[in-house]
C-alpha cells in the first residue's frame, strides 16, 4: 500500500527496493492500494496478508493491529507514524548536509522555503537552521504549499509566497526549497529580479527528479535519498517483525547517498575575489597534486598573502580548503559508485589508499570502506 506516483522517487523508488528484498528471499507480493479496507472485510485466503508495507493511514494501523498484521510504514508524514514501526529518510543528515554544502560555499545569508505539513523538511530546517546559527548567521524559513500544481489557484499563490519571501532576502544567498518545481519557480523569480543563479541565490532544490533537476539551465544542485534502500530496508524489518521480533524502539533512519552538485551552487560566496578564484581552481584541481604554491601562482599573488586572505576571508588555510574538497569527491565516489578505493584515492587526489585511509580515519573517525557500507546500506532494522 504504497500510494504509488510514479514520477516520484520517493515512491517508485521505495517501491523498487520493497521488491528487491522480496524477490530475494522468495515472497508473493499484491498491490493493494486500500489495505485498510480490505483488512475491514472478512477474510478470504488471497486477503490474508502476513505484512503489509505502507504509506499508512489510522484505519490501517487500526485493522492491522485487530488482525494482528504487522505493518511498516514509510510515509514520514503519515498521521499514524507514532503508532507503527517505520523505517524513513535521515531527514537531520540531509539538513546537515545541506547546511555544510552551503557555508563551505561561503554563504552568511540563508533562506528555506518548504512545507509545513512535512515531516522531512520540518526535520531538515531545524537542521539547517541550527548547524547556521552554530555558524553565527541566520536564516529566513517561508512556507508553500506541498501541491502547488493542484489547480491555478494553487499555483499562483505559490507564486505569491515566493515572490513574497525573496523580498526579504539579501543577495547573495544561500537557499534551500524542499521541491524542485518550487527550485524552477525560485530561479524564475530571480531573473525577473535581475539576481543570477548562482552568483545572487544559490538553491539546492528537491529529491534529484534528474528531469526538473537539469532542464533548463540553470541545473538544480539537489539530494539524493536513495529511497530503493528505503524500501529495502522496511522490508527486511517487515521480515523480522513477520518472524516473530520487537519492534525496535523507534523510526529506522535511512542516511542520504549525497548531494548531486549542479550549476545552480557551483559558486563561491566569497568579497575577496583573489580567494574566489583560489577556490575555483581548488574545486577544478584537486585530484592532481596541488599545493598552496600552485594555488597561488595560478591566481597571481604570493603564497603568504593567499595564505592571509583564506585565514580572514574562510577562517582556513589553504591546505584545509584542499583536504574538505578532496574528502567530499572521495564520499560522492563511495556513495555513488563500486569503484576499487586506489581508484577513488587516485582519482580525488590522495594518491594512495593509505593517505585516503589516515584523512577518513582522521576526519570522519570512520573507514572509507566503512563509510561506504553506511552509505550504501540496503536497509538495517
Amino acid at each position: 500500500m504504497l500510494d504509488i506516483q510514479w514520477p516520484y522517487k520517493r515512491h517508485s523508488e521505495v517501491y523498487a527496493g520493497v521488491q528487491r528484498y522480496a524477490e530475494e528471499r522468495g515472497w508473493v507480493t499484491v498491490i493493494d492500494e486500500f489495505a485498510h479496507d480490505t483488512l475491514r472485510r472478512k477474510p478470504t485466503h488471497a486477503d490474508r496478508y502476513d505484512g503489509i508495507l505502507a504509506r499508512a493511514n489510522h484505519l490501517l494501523a487500526r485493522r492491522a493491529v485487530r488482525r494482528g498484521v504487522p505493518v511498516v510504514n514509510v510515509w514520514p508524514s503519515s498521521p499514524a507514524r507514532h503508532l507503527l514501526p517505520g523505517v524513513f529518510p535521515d531527514s537531520a543528515a540531509t539538513g546537515r548536509l545541506l547546511a555544510e554544502h552551503l557555508l563551505a560555499r561561503g554563504f552568511r545569508t540563508f533562506a528555506t522555503l518548504t512545507s509545513p505539513r512535512n515531516a522531512d523538511n520540518e526535520l531538515e530546517v531545524r537542521e539547517f537552521s541550527r548547524l547556521v546559527r552554530e555558524a553565527g548567521f541566520g536564516c529566513a524559513s517561508a512556507y508553500v504549499p506541498q501541491d502547488p500544481y493542484r489547480d491555478v489557484a494553487n499555483w499562483r499563490k505559490t507564486e505569491r509566497l515566493i515572490a513574497r519571501a525573496m523580498g526579504g532576502w539579501r543577495p547573495p544567498v544561500g537557499v534551500y526549497v524542499g521541491q524542485e518545481v518550487c527550485g524552477r519557480l525560485v530561479v524564475q523569480l530571480s531573473q525577473r529580479c535581475g539576481w543570477r543563479v548562482p552568483d545572487d541565490v544559490a538553491i539546492i532544490a528537491g529529491r534529484n527528479q534528474e528531469t526538473l533537476c537539469e532542464r533548463p539551465r540553470p541545473s538544480l544542485t539537489s539530494v539524493e535519498i536513495g529511497y530503493d534502500r528505503i524500501g529495502y530496508a522496511a522490508a527486511e524489518l517487515l521480515g523480522r517483525l513477520m518472524a516473530g521480533h520487537d519492534p525496535p524502539p523507534g523510526p529506522v533512519r535511512v542516511t542520504p547517498l549525497g548531494l548531486v552538485v549542479r550549476e545552480s551552487t557551483d559558486f563561491f560566496a566569497v568579497d575577496n575575489q583573489v580567494v574566489a578564484a583560489a577556490l575555483a581552481y581548488i574545486a577544478a584541481h584537486s585530484h592532481r597534486r596541488i599545493g598552496p604554491d600552485d594555488i597561488a601562482g595560478a591566481v597571481g599573488t604570493g603564497t603568504r598573502t593567499l595564505q592571509n586572505y583564506f585565514r580572514d576571508t574562510l577562517k582556513r588555510p589553504i591546505a584545509a580548503e584542499i583536504r574538505r574538497v578532496r574528502i567530499e569527491r572521495a564520499k560522492r565516489e563511495l556513495a555513488q559508485s563500486d569503484r576499487p578505493l586506489a581508484a577513488i584515492a587516485r582519482d580525488a587526489g590522495f594518491g594512495t589508499i593509505q593517505r585516503l585511509y589516515e584523512v577518513f580515519r582522521r576526519e570522519l573517525g570512520m573507514s572509507p570502506g566503512a563509510y561506504r557500507e553506511q552509505r550504501q546500506l540496503k536497509g538495517r532494522a
